[in-house]
């Protein structure tokens, strides 16, 4: 039995961990933080929740985390960083889904988020959690930094031609639109029906944080710096992202079968399925499922590769990927609990 807790869990992350672990029998909740709500009932706050979960909010300092085999995270930014320590010095693994363990450069994640890292010793320690790469250093972790939405769907789809040295890595482009859950549970006045529905618009066009944590991964994976233009969009539904990606083939490599490529480094992944050639994914295909789904398309006119990547942004882009990683730190079936089928409608 593994003893779980939760810390800062009145999100959408904390929400969908509890929605997705409640039912398993492997898994036992212990304690469920926030500062907020301490001595209300979680399932008043949710009640989806009501016959699943009984336990009530305590307070985020309590004692009882000390006893978890594994405490997740899901906090703002530049919250896990000030008592993430005192959890490891005790023994305990952490799964963190905020960015506070990402980027492996103190100074670049610094820059991004305004604010000074209170843990810089754990970044190099931490074990960035993108299954499909690590799995063999995430079954070892103490730490594990979960990664973000955009970066999972945007990685996953350009991962196979980094990794083949297929096309010009100074010349990616990412398009990608995400629901607004993304932006959190959080009153906003952009998240509000009447500002978000019926309209598309792009965000963070100038620079967003998920950036150096995408080239990061690209970087490795292709062997040199990579020159990536992301653009992410907000989208008037609630779950969700639709990542599409560009990138012009390298001279030479026009007879690749690139539909083989995306298959063969896929075949053995749980949670990735590549669509067969000519079928494209829709963001309702994974809605509710911790699944990508990706498809791939050559442009011979402009010599040009496009990657449609996929994924749920609350599952596989956050809670269901934190509780993946869970699974195969603690060397059970990577699928434990993640078998959901997507919804539909």
């Amino acid at each position: 039995m593994i003893k779980v807790g939760i810390v800062g869990a009145t999100g959408y992350t904390g929400v969908e961990l509890l929605r997705l672990l409640a039912p398993r029998k492997d898994v036992r909740i212990e304690v469920i933080t926030s500062r907020e709500m301490q001595g209300t009932a979680v399932a008043d706050l949710f009640p989806n929740l009501r016959g699943h979960v009984d336990l009530a909010f305590s307070a985020p300092d309590t004692d009882a985390l000390y006893t978890c085999d594994v405490v997740f995270y899901a906090t703002p930014h530049a919250v896990a960083m000030k008592t993430v320590p005192e959890l490891l010095t005790r023994g305990v693994r952490v799964i963190d889904l905020s960015a506070d363990f990402r980027l492996k450069d103190q100074a670049l994640w610094e820059k991004w988020y305004n604010v000074s890292h209170e843990s810089p010793q754990y970044l190099a320690q931490a074990v960035y959690g993108l299954p499909e790469v690590n799995r063999s250093r995430i079954a070892g972790a103490q730490l594990l930094a979960v990664p973000g939405c955009y970066p999972t769907a945007i990685q996953l789809g350009f991962l196979p031609l980094l990794e083949q040295g297929l096309v010009d890595t100074q010349s990616l482009i990412a398009d990608a639109k995400s629901g607004v859950s993304g932006a959190g549970r959080k009153a906003a006045v952009g998240s509000l029906l009447s500002e978000a529905s019926e309209s598309l618009h792009a965000y963070g066009v100038a620079g967003h944080r998920h950036l150096p944590e995408i080239c990061q991964g690209l970087d490795s994976y292709a062997g040199e710096p990579v020159k990536l233009t992301f653009i992410p969009h907000l989208t008037p539904m609630i779950r969700g992202i639709h990542a599409t990606l560009y990138a012009p083939l390298k001279a030479g490599k026009q007879s690749v079968d690139l539909q083989a490529v995306f298959e063969t480094r896929y075949r053995d992944e749980p949670f990735v399925d590549v669509l067969p050639n000519g079928k494209y994914p829709a963001t309702r295909n994974v809605r509710g499922a911790n699944h990508c789904q990706i498809g791939v398309c050559y442009l011979p006119a402009n010599n040009m590769v496009v990657v449609m990547s996929v994924i749920d942004n609350l599952v596989k882009g956050a809670s269901g990927q934190a509780i993946q990683n869970m699974n195969i730190m603690f060397g059970l079936d990577e699928a434990e609990g993640l078998q959901t089928v997507a919804l539909l409608p």
